[in-house]
């Protein structure tokens, strides 16, 4: 039988939904949008985008970054490294100058997983393509930003990342809309290719808008000795989020963690989870998730999956509902499929309890300064391993996103 094409199979999977989370209909957004042209640095930027940007942790200064790849709707317009042994650039370009990419195409994320995987494929909207070159060492973070300008609008990016053997590599990663978008659609594929020796570290911030349906897709391949960590926030009203991340630890002693903050505002519905499948000898993975519902509803899952003997791995999961409406549900998951596999998990939902705020309030804080302290104490995550400048940046993102919801 003749082989089917990535095309075809993207064909075949054009309207089959999602096995997790609400449908959405694919027609209702604009594929239309404005060629925004180039510009030559982030502080080319006008006012309104660098303070948006802002929010998701980029750097228009570029001071502390190493490279700047920004996309404004369906226009690339900028793509810069700014140390050696780094590449940043589209998918679209990258695909054209590399031929061995195609090898890595749809290889972490199956193209045909449900009708976003395939509108990515049939209606791509170039992406980022981030590589460190084998031994290179990023002294500070690459940044990349998705921004959505226009308002009912569809993004659909494919974005590889790349460390080769023995490299590291750091990056943020934001997207955001104009202050002026409510609704519109942003479908991200990202692939992560994490050679022998090799490091990651991804944050993600989100900061999108009350109507906007947001729907990732992640895998990453984690070989000999290497690292992955990501870290995701989302503080700020989405519409609805689903996204289920998979890693697979094909190497011996690979290591993968999950970080995940989330806060649900009402009306908001995010189905956010992690995935990690231990295939080696030595593999580690930790999964470890913060969910804040302040009338929104979140499902917050995990899954463990341990096939071969000598493995480690731990889920944690903790809840705070803080409104009557709000609703958190915890799914952990631990698959051992062999002997000789260690594996744990916890998760807890709840409410603040009141003596905690009385005990503050008895120190002279009111009462929502009292809840203010306990959620920021809530929300901080001790991530091992993380690199100061991203600790600062986690820090900013989540203390931003409580401050705003405040004075909303």
């Amino acid at each position: 039988m003749p082989k089917v094409t990535v095309k075809e199979k993207a064909k075949n999977a054009e309207r089959k939904p999602a096995a997790i989370g609400p449908d959405i209909d694919l027609s209702e957004y604009s594929l239309q949008a404005d060629d925004h042209g180039e510009i030559q640095k982030l502080t080319g930027l006008t006012d309104e985008v660098r303070e948006r940007a802002i929010t998701v942790g980029i750097d228009a200064e570029e001071s502390c970054r190493s490279g700047s790849f920004f996309q404004m709707d369906h226009s690339v317009i900028l793509a810069a490294t700014n140390q050696s042994g780094l590449e940043v650039m589209s998918t679209t370009e990258a695909l054209k100058k590399y031929e061995w990419l195609t090898d890595y195409w749809w290889k972490a994320v199956q193209v045909d997983a449900d009708k976003y995987t395939a509108r990515a494929e049939l209606q791509q909207h170039h992406g980022y393509f981030l590589r460190a070159l084998p031994g290179a060492k990023a002294e500070f973070p690459l940044q990349a930003c998705l921004y959505m300008g226009r308002e009912g609008m569809a993004q659909h990016v494919h974005n590889i990342i790349i460390a080769e053997e023995g490299s590291e590599l750091h990056i943020i990663t934001g997207c955001t809309t104009a202050q002026s978008v409510k609704s519109g659609l942003h479908v991200g594929i990202s692939e992560f290719y994490i050679k022998k020796n090799a490091k990651v570290t991804f944050t993600m911030i989100h900061n999108w808008a009350e109507n906007v349906a947001v729907r990732p897709r992640t895998g990453t391949i984690v070989e000999e000795n290497g690292v992955f960590m990501s870290n995701y926030i989302c503080m700020r009203p989405v519409k609805t989020l689903q996204m289920y991340p998979a890693a697979y630890c094909i190497g011996e002693n690979a290591t993968v963690r999950y970080n995940t903050i989330l806060s649900a505002p009402e009306g908001s519905k995010m189905d956010v989870g992690s995935k990690v499948c231990l295939r080696a000898k030595g593999s580690r993975a930790e999964v470890v998730a913060r969910a804040i519902s302040k009338g929104g509803a979140i499902v917050t899952r995990g899954n463990l999956i341990g096939e071969v003997p000598g493995i480690k791995a731990h889920l944690e999961c903790r809840g705070l509902i803080l409104s009557e409406r709000g609703s958190i549900l915890a799914i952990p998951e631990l698959d051992g499929r062999v002997s000789g596999v260690e594996m744990s998990h916890e998760a807890a939902v709840g409410k603040i309890a009141e003596e905690e705020i009385q005990y503050l309030m008895a120190r002279g804080l009111t009462s929502d300064e009292a809840t203010a302290a306990i959620v920021r104490g809530f929300l901080d995550i001790e991530i091992k391993g993380l690199p100061e400048h991203l600790r600062r940046e986690i820090k900013k993102a989540v203390e931003m996103g409580e401050k705003e919801e405040r004075i909303l």
